[in-house]
């Protein structure tokens, strides 16, 4: 890969595990400084010193171990990354599939707290990275989606899920066509359907909590091995966020066994 993003800064959310830790590992490739925000500082401190025995350089990844899901301690992360300087790409990655189970039966608290994740750090992170972005005239937005969008019948019994990732393409599209002409770019990305601990999740509730439809699809993911690996998703991505593409929903672009690119798009991943 080339060091297309060499001088650039880019700030990763749910970078501890899954395609957050694997976007780290491609966006250091490709030359970029890292900020790595997760709740988890262990997790963090793994990927770190995963980057270091890479040959990526100290200086050259932060960590920021905040619960974005906390008005307060997302706060007290931005004036910390704020700290570092600006920030040229951001990947919001970081994401919650709570709450699960019949919507009549999920509380006020937990459908709150879907938001704060999945749309309210998101909208929080952008409007306080956004600003100097426009200002050097270069920066680049993309937003972690789901193709449950497309198919929100596809996950019964993950409403507030499917709800908060709707809101979040709308949120990018609309936020893009502000962007227009600013060099900046804000973009959708559904990255299909991924080995990540949400899938494994999903697998392990009881039926009666999420139903036997979408407790067999799930485990069907694994049985017939439908499945792409973290990094294969990240390398899609990542092969995107040079372009001046803006506005768009990225669909994944996978080969080798299992989630096969048909044309840019992936059959049937409504749950990625």
């Amino acid at each position: 890969m080339s060091a297309a993003f060499a001088g650039k800064r880019a700030l990763i959310t749910g970078a501890g595990r899954g395609i957050g830790r694997a976007l780290a590992f491609g966006l250091a490739e490709a030359g970029a400084d890292l900020v790595l925000l997760a709740r988890s500082t262990h997790q963090l401190e793994d990927v770190g010193a995963a980057l270091a025995e890479r040959g990526v350089g100290e200086q050259c990844v932060h960590v920021v171990p905040a619960d974005l899901g906390d008005v307060a301690d997302r706060e007290r992360a931005i004036a910390e990354i704020h700290k570092l300087g600006r920030i040229d790409i951001l990947v919001n990655n970081a994401a919650t599939v709570e709450p699960l189970g019949p919507t009549a039966e999920v509380p006020d608290t937990l459908l709150r707290h879907a938001y704060e994740v999945n749309v309210f750090a998101v909208y929080a992170l952008t409007r306080a990275l956004l600003p100097a972005m426009i200002d050097a005239g270069w920066g680049r937005i993309a937003n972690i989606s789901s193709g449950v969008v497309g198919r929100p019948q596809s996950m019964v019994r993950a409403n507030a899920y499917a709800a908060t990732k709707a809101a979040l393409e709308a949120h990018t599209v609309s936020l893009a066509a502000e962007l227009s002409g600013t060099g900046v770019t804000a973009n959708v990305y559904r990255p299909g359907l991924v080995d990540t601990s949400m899938q494994t999740h999903i697998r392990e509730q009881d039926r009666d909590r999420i139903g036997d439809a979408m407790h067999e699809k799930f485990n069907r993911h694994v049985t017939d091995r439908l499945l792409i690996s973290p990094e294969q998703s990240a390398t899609s991505l990542i092969a995107r966020l040079e372009g001046e593409a803006n506005g768009e929903i990225w669909l994944v672009d996978a080969s080798g066994e299992g989630n096969r690119a048909v044309e840019g798009r992936v059959p049937h991943a409504a749950e990625g």
